[in-house]
């Protein structure tokens, strides 16, 4: 504080403070994650364990198709389709081998320009894959054609643009079918796994193949077998036609009694060529109808007998094989030929009734019946001296056969028992 007469006291002047500068602090840089390269990882596997699996479910239904016995160029089309779908491949073809032009032919396809299938071929030698794998057995992998120096690249390969491919055998138990082939136009490479896959689509389709090949050797050798039994039954039939007709002439030249005998024997020579006949244009070679068989036997024995009328009536479907349809219809021409011969002696119309039935899963009736003046109170079928009685009795007991017969007011009538078939037959 100033005392008076003192002199003023300054007071010290402070300037304020300059204002500090604002500093902005800087922009954050943009955070970029960094690459999970593991997820990545991940990723890729989890897409090629997908494709396995499904690759797994593709040769299973090969397998099943396979099975299913379907036409092959079907069966072709379905694998060419699935195994093109299991390597993610925009091309896939079965290729035939054809020896005589020593070249494989595209027998299926998928993703092939029109006119490929059916009609492009390729060598099948050593320079070239799929040749190659054919000739070798072992599967071929070109992953970059484009630089390829073991092989050439065929044409169509070259045409299509395709860049890697895929070549494996189609082998069954005899020769070679041809090669199965995957191609594709996309960078990247073919693995042992899809080589694996390919593979084994070629097993289960060249197997199937192979069955087919055996079944169509199989119906060939059973058709020509069928053509020799038929050409052999035809000749057969012949022979016994030309038997038949010399009895006729040899019984023309002789007696009464002589020319009956004759012209029996002919007629049954007759009866057995009627078999062959049959065999000889039916379907079947090994069995007969035995309906249609019996009615055409009974028919040639009654020939032209003005005295008796054939009443035939046989149920559908009755076969028997040949050697025992032949015993069942000279049987029943014996039992026809003696109502002719014997049954009709008036001049009443004679009526005989001939019949087929079927009794039971394995049992056929085959009636005989006339209106004739019929057999002797004391006759006895066992011990009759007929020659046509003992040929029906010896012909019963070879085919296992019962007969039973039964006299009727007017005339008589015999049933024979048959059996389809016996223990033990074919």
């Amino acid at each position: 504080m100033n005392q008076p007469g003192d002199p003023p006291r300054l007071e010290p002047i402070v300037e304020p403070p300059s204002p500090v500068p604002v500093v902005e602090p800087p922009k954050p840089e943009p955070v970029v994650e960094p690459t999970n390269r593991a997820d990545e990882g991940l990723d890729v596997t989890h897409r090629a364990l997908q494709q396995r699996i499904r690759q797994q479910e593709i040769l299973s239904t090969l397998g099943v198709l396979s099975l299913q016995g379907i036409p092959l160029p079907e069966l072709l089309n379905h694998t060419v389709g699935l195994t093109a779908e299991g390597l993610e491949a925009e091309f896939c073809k079965i290729l035939e081998y054809i020896p005589a032009e020593n070249r494989l032919l595209v027998v299926a396809g998928v993703g092939w320009d029109e006119g490929v299938v059916g009609v492009a071929t390729v060598g099948a030698d050593f320079e070239s894959p799929s040749g190659f794998a054919l000739r070798t057995g072992k599967p071929v992998i070109s992953n970059h054609l484009e630089h390829e120096e073991r092989f050439r690249t065929p044409q169509l390969l070259l045409e299509h643009g395709v860049r890697r491919a895929m070549n494996v055998i189609l082998q069954g138990d005899g020769s070679p079918y041809g090669v199965l082939e995957v191609d594709s136009r996309s960078k990247g490479d073919f693995s042992e796994h899809d080589i694996a896959f390919l593979q084994g689509a070629a097993n289960v389709i060249g197997m199937a193949i192979e069955r087919q090949r055996y079944e169509r050797r199989l119906k060939a050798a059973l058709d020509r077998h069928q053509i020799l039994l038929k050409e052999m039954s035809h000749r057969v039939k012949n022979s016994l036609q030309i038997v038949s007709s010399m009895l006729y002439l040899q019984a023309s030249a002789a007696d009464e009694d002589v020319a009956q005998q004759l012209a029996e024997a002919s007629n049954r020579v007759s009866a057995v060529g009627r078999a062959y006949e049959r065999l000889a244009h039916d379907h079947e070679v090994e069995t007969i109808d035995l309906g249609a068989y019996l009615r055409a036997v009974c028919t040639d024995a009654i020939g032209t007998n003005a005295k008796c009328k054939l009443h035939f009536e046989g149920a559908s479907g009755v076969t028997l094989y040949a050697d025992r349809a032949i015993s069942v219809a000279l049987l029943v021409n014996e039992l026809v030929t003696n109502s002719v011969k014997y049954a009709f002696l008036n001049d009443n119309e004679g009526h005989l009734h001939v019949g087929l039935v079927r009794a039971g899963a394995n049992t056929a009736l085959v009636s005989v019946r006339d209106n004739g003046v019929g057999f002797p109170p004391d006759f006895n079928l066992g011990k009759s001296k007929g020659l046509g009685m003992r040929i029906v009795t010896a012909l019963a007991e070879q085919i296992g056969a019962e007969i039973t017969r039964t006299a009727r007011d007017e005339g008589n009538e015999f049933v024979v028992s048959v059996p389809l078939e016996v223990a033990g037959e074919r």
